[in-house]
C-alpha cells in the first residue's frame, strides 16, 4: 500500500501531532484495503434487518457487515484507541491509543436496492469523542461507483492536501490527482423534502436552480464527489421538521468539511464552518452545506436575511 504523500504541504502541519498523522495515514490505507471486501459483500446483503441504528434509521445487512469489518480492521491499528460508528450507540474501546476513528460504514446504503452509488466515510480525530472538527488529523471517503476511488487527506485541517486515489481490487491505493474545486461551479444537490425546507433556504435554492445543474443521488458521498469534481454546492439543510438537519457532525459533517475546505471550498452549518461547531454528542446532527466559497457565502447571507417560517 502507498504511504504518506511526499509532496510539499502533504504531510502534517506544525499544529498536528506527527504521531497522530501517521496513525491517520495508516487508517486511511486500512480503509482502502477493506474496500474491495466491503464492495464484494454488498450483493448478498441488500435486505433490511428488523432493527434501527441510533439515529432511528432502518439498517441493512450490508450496514452491519461493513461496520463489523471496519471495527475489526481499524481497531487493530496501533494508536487507535476508540472506534465509533454511525451504526452503534456508543464508542468501542480498542486500545491505549490517543486517536479516535469515527466511521459511516456505508453512506447511502438505501441505494443498494436501486443499485446506485454509496460509500464509506472515515474521520480521524486526535482526541476523545465527541471532538471538534479542528481536532481532525485526517479524513476520507471511499466511493463505490463504476470504479472504486478514495478521496482523502491528512494533517491539520488548515494544511491538508486532498487527493483522489484509485482503489485496486487488492485494496492498494494508486494516486490519481490532487483535488481542487473548479473556479466555475456546475452542479448542486440538496437533501430533504422541498415542502420541509424553511423559507430562507428555499429562497436560496430558487437562485441556485437558475445557475447550476441538479445532481442528487441519495448518497451524500456521491453528491459531494460531484461537487469536488465539477464545483458547486451540496446541502442537507435544517428542516422545518428537523431544525438540526439529518447528517451527523462526527461521522459526516466534519470529515466532508475537512475534505471540501482542503480542496479550496467552504463548509457551513448556516453561520460558521462545520469544523468550528461545538461537539456535544456522538450522534449529534447538524445542517451541512459545502461547496465553492462564493456559493456558501451567499447561502449564509440568505439564511441571515430571510426569517424562517
Amino acid at each position: 500500500m502507498e504511504g504518506a504523500d511526499s509532496d510539499p504541504g502533504d504531510g502534517a502541519a506544525d499544529s498536528a501531532d506527527p504521531d497522530a498523522v501517521a496513525v491517520a495515514e495508516t487508517t486511511l490505507e486500512a480503509v482502502a484495503a477493506a474496500a474491495p471486501e466491503i464492495r464484494a459483500g454488498l450483493p448478498g446483503r441488500r435486505r433490511y434487518l428488523d432493527d434501527e441504528n441510533p439515529s432511528g434509521e432502518d439498517v441493512l445487512a450490508a450496514d452491519v457487515y461493513a461496520d463489523e469489518l471496519l471495527e475489526a480492521t481499524l481497531g487493530d491499528i496501533d494508536g487507535v484507541g476508540t472506534y465509533a460508528s454511525e451504526e452503534r450507540e456508543s464508542t468501542v474501546d480498542t486500545g491505549d491509543g490517543a486517536v479516535s476513528v469515527a466511521v459511516d460504514p456505508l453512506d447511502g446504503s438505501s441505494n443498494l436496492e436501486s443499485n446506485n452509488p454509496m460509500g464509506t466515510v472515515v474521520a480521524i480525530y486526535d482526541g476523545d469523542l465527541p471532538a471538534s472538527g479542528r481536532d481532525l488529523v485526517g479524513a476520507g471517503f471511499v466511493l463505490y461507483g463504476p470504479v472504486t476511488t478514495m478521496v482523502a487527506g491528512v494533517g491539520a485541517p488548515a494544511d491538508a492536501t486532498i487527493r483522489e486515489y484509485l482503489v485496486t481490487g487488492e485494496g492498494d491505493r494508486e494516486k490519481l490527482e490532487r483535488i481542487e474545486l473548479p473556479d466555475d461551479p456546475t452542479v448542486y444537490g440538496f437533501g430533504g423534502r422541498v415542502p420541509d425546507w424553511p423559507d430562507d433556504f428555499a429562497t436560496y435554492v430558487d437562485e441556485i436552480e437558475d445557475e447550476l445543474k441538479l445532481r442528487y443521488g441519495g448518497a451524500m458521498i456521491a453528491d459531494v464527489s460531484q461537487v469536488l469534481s465539477y464545483g458547486g454546492v451540496f446541502a442537507y439543510p435544517a428542516l422545518e421538521s428537523a431544525p438540526d438537519g439529518k447528517l451527523r457532525l462526527q461521522f459526516e459533517g466534519n470529515p466532508v468539511a475537512y475534505l471540501v475546505e482542503g480542496a479550496g471550498g467552504r463548509s457551513s452549518d448556516g453561520a460558521r464552518s462545520l469544523l468550528d461547531v461545538e461537539a456535544t454528542g456522538i450522534h449529534q446532527r447538524v445542517p451541512v452545506h459545502v461547496g465553492n466559497e462564493a456559493l456558501i457565502e451567499r447561502l449564509e447571507a440568505a439564511l441571515d436575511e430571510v426569517p424562517a417560517r
